[in-house]
């Protein structure tokens, strides 16, 4: 079954969060989304605050730019979360915006074999591995973490581009692809991750998340119009989605059928009811989904 989720987007102020989450938790949807958007809210700092107040939610950060951040300090992170709230989180890392990490003094030369480094080193960490590794930019010399998660703890790549996708597929345990995706992308993508994950050999599951721009109520079509001009993607067929329950699970269902085990709906920045977009998602699209 698609699992259906949220996007708590931060250009709402951080206080707004907990009563998103609370209506996230009582109305039963399945997951709900962070971003680590520069300059804005914190990834690992939300996403405990959420899972704090919550019980049940599953809490996602996709994701956390991967130049900003030793991996020593992501996988210390990581694993706290995850002991302190076993099942409920799930991290993903990825080369983050090279305008944003410039801005910061933090571009990488070679973002994809700085990904590829970091992925490899965090995912050995959160095993309960020592590692040492002295890589063009991640560097090691016999790192352990005294707490690692007590089960496994799956770490996800978001992703563009058919190497940094073929990489996913080789080094990461899922990927998160953008709401520039419409299903034919995610199609193409599954291809790039599956030749990855045949080179590396591997056969274990991996998780594709899928975020789908939405709107629904009064003046949806326009928000979600002037959105994608926004985002220079008004042109991209098949993209996004406005209108009533039917309408967003029939997107959220034909990206299923690309290949999307997650999808998480992407609210306009100008959503004027996040909580209402919530309980929307949870009480109207996702029991359209649970006919299927």
């Amino acid at each position: 079954m698609t699992a259906l989720g949220v996007v708590f987007r931060p250009q709402l102020a951080p206080e707004r969060l907990r009563a998103v989450a609370r209506v996230a938790e009582e109305a039963g949807l399945d997951e709900l989304w962070l971003w680590e958007d520069c300059f804005l809210e914190g990834g690992i700092s939300t996403a405990a605050a959420a899972l704090a107040w919550t019980e049940r939610l599953k809490v996602g950060v996709g994701l956390l730019p991967v130049p900003l951040r030793n991996v020593a300090v992501t996988a210390m992170e990581a694993a706290t979360l995850h002991r302190m709230f076993p099942g409920r989180a799930t991290l993903g890392v990825g080369h983050g915006v090279q305008d944003w990490m410039g801005q910061v003094g933090a571009r990488a030369e070679s973002p994809v074999t700085l990904l590829r480094e970091y992925l490899l080193a965090l995912r050995a960490l959160l095993r309960g591995e020592r590692v040492t590794t002295e890589g063009r930019y991640v560097r090691l010399d016999g790192v352990a973490l005294d707490w690692p998660p007590a089960q496994r703890a799956e770490v996800l790549a978001g992703v563009t581009g058919p190497r940094s996708l073929r990489l996913s597929g080789e080094a990461a345990d899922g990927t998160i692809l953008h709401a520039s995706n419409p299903p034919d992308a995610v199609r193409q993508a599954r291809r790039l991750i599956d030749e990855g994950r045949t080179t590396a050999g591997r056969t274990d599951p991996h998780q594709v998340v899928v975020y789908l721009l939405a709107a629904t109520g009064p003046g949806a079509a326009e928000r979600l119009r002037a959105e994608q001009r926004a985002e220079g993607v008004a042109a991209v067929p098949d993209l996004g989605v406005a209108g009533d329950a039917g309408a967003v699970a029939k997107a959220v269902r034909r990206l299923a059928e690309a290949g999307a085990d997650t999808v998480v709906l992407q609210p306009t920045a100008d959503e004027p009811d996040p909580e209402g977009f919530v309980r929307f998602a949870a009480e109207q699209v996702r029991p359209l989904l649970d006919e299927d």
